[in-house]
């Protein structure tokens, strides 16, 4: 049977790290707070970006300008410090000859995410991207979902393929089950604890994981 896949971004289809990793730099900065290392900044790579920022105690304002700081530098050049999982296109590839419909639902503005896919020759493989707003009013997964749903009607026999527990949960909330990926940014554990229905570690697992459902 065939499955339709919603994707995450972030941690999923591309390893974006190093360009949002040193955007929060600059903008933590910003307010005097310097955070060498970016291993310390990689949980803000898939949830909410004012949600992240919320957690150094910035108040409402401060945050929509470290946003602004983030985004002065994430759009020109961030954006592209960032590079497709090896395999991932082979695998969606493989999907798409399957007859597998497949969408990115992710919680970046999608007018960032679909300058990202362009960039890398990664667009034409989904029937449609969809993200968060630059306002924030939709910048959750489950919020960005049901956008989608709306936009495109509802959708049968759905799977989503994320790397973080937000992915898990948010498709919980519309009765999606969630494939767990270990190659981003989150954790096994928490992916397990969070509800996923399996959990790969390679593109092949991922691949037989789907057409096993």
């Amino acid at each position: 049977m065939k499955k339709t896949i919603f994707f995450d971004l972030d941690g999923t289809l591309t390893d974006s790290g190093l360009g949002i990793t040193k955007c929060v730099q600059l903008a933590l900065d910003h307010f005097g707070i310097h955070v060498e290392d970016r291993d310390e900044l990689r949980f803000f790579v898939g949830p909410p970006l004012r949600e992240s920022f919320a957690g150094y105690g910035l108040d409402q304002m401060q945050i929509e300008e470290a946003v602004e700081v983030f985004r002065s530098r994430y759009v020109p050049i961030g954006k592209y410090e960032n590079e497709p999982y090896p395999g991932i296109r082979e695998l969606l590839t493989s999907l798409r000859e399957e007859g597998h419909p497949m969408y990115v639902v992710t919680s970046k503005p999608v007018i960032l995410a679909v300058d990202i896919l362009e960039h890398f020759k990664l667009d034409d493989f989904f029937e449609e991207i969809c993200g968060a707003d630059l306002e924030g009013k939709r910048d959750n997964k489950e919020d960005v979902i049901a956008y989608l749903q709306k936009k495109v009607g509802k959708l049968n026999n759905v799977v989503m393929v994320g790397d973080t527990h937000y992915d898990v949960l948010g498709a919980a909330a519309h009765g999606i089950p969630t494939i767990g990926v270990t190659w981003g940014f989150g954790s096994e554990a928490s992916l397990r604890e969070a509800g996923a229905i399996a959990i790969t570690h390679t593109m092949e697992e991922l691949h037989a994981c789907i057409n096993s459902l």
